[in-house]
């Protein structure tokens, strides 16, 4: 869709002269078909005027924006100031050089808007869909690789609570009492890892286990048990039948072997001995397998810490 924030003007022609240097953008942005994420937007969204009466910023190039934003491990603040400086930001994202661009602030509300209206979960799972048509992500035959990690709040409290849950037990979603938190981040809870305390949030994560594509996931606060978020996370990766599962074994339980069963998948959740109950040979045996290839969840884990700021959040 062609407005006044999108149309080529002689400067955007002679950008286009200088041809296109195969950089990471240039790639991303042939590989996805845009037209069908702006029809995904344009289902939910549709704002033809901001607050002040000036027309709307056009949804497809605010989303590309928001995806620099992560790429980059940039600020609201700092992508403003990318896109009025970075000729490939603008390029990629479809706006004009010549056309007024968003600042900051338009940036943040857009953001909400769509979290609002529970977009991106449905954008993800286009551009998904997009991977397996060209065959780059196969959901069929990969089966997936589940996990959590903690991501530490960026805000602190001013006070600490010493009674707190510890990380990968069952019931550490029972808070213990009394839970005293003062912060201007009220979603995030503490949990305590080994013997250190955290406070903020948890991923939970689902990959492919072939690359390592994430699948799908969502977070919870700090304190919220990996097992009991296995069922939903297993319902974002959206897998083919008979595809395995394989997964720590803080994940272990009844329930969770049943829900694999019903669904038809392949349980590769590993064993966890029990008082007075050791491990088989054979689970032992599973178990090492299993870890052979869990490596590939936790390089995804890291490539978000380090490459797209999610040591923060």
């Amino acid at each position: 869709m062609t407005d006044r924030f999108t149309a080529k003007g002689f400067a955007d022609y002679f950008i286009d002269q200088r041809g296109h240097n195969n950089t990471f953008l240039d790639r991303i942005d042939a590989l996805i078909d845009w037209k069908r994420i702006e029809k995904e937007l344009l289902k939910r969204y549709r704002k033809v005027a901001g607050a002040d009466g000036r027309p709307a910023y056009p949804a497809l190039p605010m989303f590309k924006l928001l995806l620099l934003q992560r790429w980059y491990g940039l600020s609201d603040p700092g992508l403003e100031e990318a896109v009025n400086d970075r000729i490939s930001f603008i390029r990629f994202s479809g706006f004009s050089v010549s056309s007024p661009l968003p600042d900051h602030s338009t940036i943040c509300r857009f953001r909400n808007a769509l979290l609002e209206r529970n977009l991106f979960e449905k954008l993800f799972k286009e551009i998904n869909t997009q991977l397996e048509e060209r065959g780059i992500l196969v959901r069929e035959s990969n089966g997936a690789i589940l996990d959590a990690t903690i991501v530490e709040s960026s805000r602190r409290p001013r006070k600490v609570i010493e009674v707190m849950a510890e990380d990968r037990r069952e019931d550490a979603h029972e808070s213990p009492s009394p839970v005293i938190s003062y912060s201007d981040d009220p979603d995030a809870t503490w949990v305590k890892k080994g013997k250190k305390p955290y406070y903020g949030y948890k991923a939970h994560i689902a990959v492919d286990t072939k690359d390592g594509f994430i699948l799908g996931g969502h977070v919870t606060p700090a304190h919220i048990a990996d097992i009991t978020e296995f069922d939903q996370l297993l319902a974002e990766a959206n897998l083919a039948p008979d595809s395995p599962v394989l997964a720590d074994k803080c994940y272990n339980s009844m329930k969770n072997r049943a829900i694999l069963d019903e669904k038809q998948y392949i349980d590769g959740i590993m064993h966890k001995a029990a008082r007075g109950k050791p491990l088989t040979f054979i689970q032992r045996l599973m178990n090492r397998l299993i870890s052979s290839v869990r490596y590939r969840v936790e390089q995804g884990i890291g490539t978000l810490k380090q490459g797209y700021g999610f040591s923060r959040m």
